[in-house]
């Protein structure tokens, strides 16, 4: 969408017009539905996946899912996703190999065809997270309604009801309506002009989208937990010292350097599939595949490498200090080849893979001398998700957002690293009893609706 050109004065008067009113009215009307849908989605895409990974191998009479099991899995993921891209208008989505809001903008009758990409992504179990597709839905939403409202809209019209639903749609995500925004706007790059214009509409969508996410769960029972990212509880980083200082630079750049190898290859395979989606996307999938069963034999189950990450967070935080370097080296190589495979082909986002992977390798380096976990994993984790997005400023909000060395760490949703069965069949993976740190006061709903604010 092409930026419309307003001087200060025309933005003046349109905010101070009855047509801006209009648009705050609209905006709120846009982040409803759009943060229903979100919310769909995001309610879906878990249930595939336990029906997939936890269910459907003991109805088929298997105690456990067997190794070979993601082959197969990845291969329909690949077909399902090469039918999006080839069938149905606005090929699934933008590549995420091209960055964080590439690609044209997306339309409302883009939005199937990016929803069956995103399931079959997501829900199959490859290496990307919801951010994406979320941001697609929310922005042809905005556009539909529009479409419904007035068929020959104004551009401005047009990018400010785009923003609202992204943000909506995007709030289900982080459960906040300031980091959505600030994600949203940021990756836009408005003008100065602008900002105003966009600013207040995408802050009600975001705003309704978080009074959504808890509604609906109270409501009918269900959440989007899945992707939830809560305070990770670390050692806490103490007074800043000159070691933490000293270890910043070269650990950003190892991160930056092996992030840009990632999204490089993600490109290079990207133009490889191109012709010939229908045939190269089963082959990358069953490519992904392979890689998780190649952690196996490190003790650990394949499930660590799939998915994005987001459940596996918390456990291999907790596990962390107790696993040997060489299965989190081993971790960080076959996750970010099988990263790097997925946004080349496939279609999601690179937020949680790289919070994940940024994770596991501050885990690797709070190993140095004079740096503790919660500085290392800030440092990793914050360089892999500049490197990733190209966002800095979002990129530290997400990282905040993590709660890394804090003292006062959030709901931990505790599960094994891979998924719920494997949390059955390993004792061993099961969580320490211990009492979690909790603030003093207990939450209650109004409490929880002001912890949306960062």
């Amino acid at each position: 969408m092409v930026e419309p050109s307003l001087s200060a004065d025309d933005v003046k008067a349109l905010i101070r017009s009855r047509q801006y009113v209009g648009f705050l009215l609209l905006s709120a009307v846009v982040g409803l539905v759009a943060s229903l849908v979100a919310w769909s989605f995001l309610t879906l895409t878990p249930w595939i996946q336990e029906a997939v990974f936890d269910d459907l191998p003991g109805q088929l009479g298997f105690d456990a899912p067997p190794r070979w099991w993601p082959i197969p899995i990845l291969a329909l993921a690949g077909l399902i996703t090469a039918l999006a891209i080839t069938r149905l208008p606005g090929r699934g989505g933008s590549i995420p190999a091209d960055g964080f809001g590439s690609g044209p903008p997306t339309r409302y009758v883009d939005l199937p065809g990016v929803i069956l990409a995103g399931l079959a992504t997501l829900g199959l179990g490859l290496v990307l997270g919801p951010s994406s597709p979320v941001i697609a839905i929310g922005a042809g939403l905005g556009l539909l309604v529009v479409h419904l409202v007035r068929k020959n809209a104004p551009n401005h019209a047009l990018m400010v009801m785009s923003a609202a639903g992204s943000c909506a749609a995007f709030a289900m995500v982080f459960r906040s309506p300031m980091v959505s925004a600030i994600v949203i706007l940021e990756a836009l790059g408005l003008s100065g002009t602008l900002v105003p214009v966009v600013l207040l509409p995408s802050l009600i969508g975001a705003g309704i989208g978080s009074i959504v996410y808890l509604g609906l769960g109270d409501l009918t029972g269900l959440s989007v937990d899945a992707y939830a990212l809560y305070p990770l509880e670390l050692a806490d980083m103490g007074d800043l010292t000159a070691a933490q200082i000293v270890w910043t630079i070269p650990l950003a750049v190892v991160v930056a350097a092996a992030v840009f190898v990632v999204v490089t290859v993600g490109r290079r395979i990207a133009r490889i599939v191109a012709p010939r989606q229908l045939v190269w996307l089963p082959v990358v999938g069953i490519g992904v595949a392979v890689l998780a069963i190649l952690f196996t034999r490190t003790g650990e189950t394949s499930y660590t490498v799939l998915f994005s990450g987001s459940k596996a967070l918390a456990p291999i935080v907790e596990r962390g200090p107790a696993l040997p370097l060489a299965t989190l080296a081993w971790l960080v190589v076959l996750k970010g080849a099988a990263w790097s495979l997925s946004m080349g082909a496939f279609r999601g986002g690179a937020v949680f893979p790289a919070i994940f992977l940024g994770t596991v390798g501050g885990l690797m380096a709070e190993r140095l001398p004079g740096l503790p976990a919660g500085a290392a994993v800030a440092i990793v984790m914050a360089a892999a998700v500049v490197s990733a997005l190209r966002l800095p400023l979002s990129s530290v909000v997400i990282t905040n957002r993590s709660g890394v060395g804090r003292r006062c760490a959030g709901r931990d949703p505790r599960r094994d690293l891979g998924g719920r069965r494997v949390h059955r069949d390993r004792p061993d993976l099961r969580p320490s009893g211990r009492r979690r740190t909790r603030c003093r006061s207990r939450v209650t709903n109004a409490r929880r609706f002001v912890r949306l604010w960062p």
